[in-house]
């Protein structure tokens, strides 16, 4: 099987064919995560023993998928917002994570692995005295 078609899901009809890259599959993936309250965001792995948490704009990141033909397996790296269950929200995350990935795509998903690699602690806003209105 050559790089191609590892890359992409193939899908013939009718009309034509349908390809559906595994690239797309991780950016739903991470949008469907990141949309679950408690995830702090998706972590690049662990670099020097911290987790590097990213911004909104790499949502493939720390998503890796296996796509076949008819099947997926994800496995998601997230960071997890300071004082909420973990394991409810990573159960969250997998329902999502599987719906969203579904209904987008047709793809079974077999499996949902989450990876916890940290905890984020929300930026506090400081509340500076304002000295003239």
């Amino acid at each position: 099987m050559d790089k191609k078609e590892r890359m992409e899901r193939t899908e013939h009809n009718d009309v034509g064919s349908i390809r559906i890259a595994d690239e797309v599959v991780g950016v739903i993936a991470g949008l469907a995560a990141t949309e679950v309250p408690g995830v702090a965001g998706m972590s690049a792995g662990l670099v020097g023993g911290i987790a590097e948490m990213l911004g909104k704009k790499n949502l493939s990141k720390g998503v890796k998928v296996e796509v076949g033909e008819r099947e997926a397996a994800v496995d998601l790296y997230i960071i997890v917002e300071y004082g909420v269950r973990i394991p409810d929200v990573a159960l969250r995350v997998q329902e999502n994570v599987k719906r969203g990935i579904e209904s987008m795509t047709g793809l079974d998903v077999v499996e949902v692995n989450i990876h916890v690699q940290g905890v984020g602690f929300g930026s506090e806003e400081k509340d500076e005295d304002i000295r003239v209105r």
